[in-house]
């Protein structure tokens, strides 16, 4: 429902909340659905509890940078930010 959601909604960010566990499995279902949505072009960030290794393993899955707990709201607008800067066109 999330993709589905993001593509008709016509989203350039969609940014995830995981706080109870199942991030290696809904972060690569959601990145597979927007590919096959056609919206492989969309930044998926996120933020959570989230283990450095699991991190590390999907950031290698072409998600964004990901947030771990107590992460400032002014970082993940900086990063956003500096991703629409370098993605999008004006």
């Amino acid at each position: 429902m999330t993709a589905t959601a993001a593509v008709q909604e016509d989203v350039v960010v969609l940014a995830l909340s995981i706080l109870f566990g199942a991030h290696m499995t809904l972060v690569p279902r959601v990145l597979k659905l927007l590919g096959e949505l056609v919206r492989p072009d969309m930044l998926v960030t996120g933020c959570g509890i989230i283990p450095r290794e699991d991190m590390d393993a999907l950031e290698a899955q072409s998600i964004g940078r990901l947030f771990g707990p107590g992460t400032p709201t002014t970082d993940l607008i900086a990063y956003i930010e500096s991703w629409a800067a370098e993605h999008l066109q004006h």
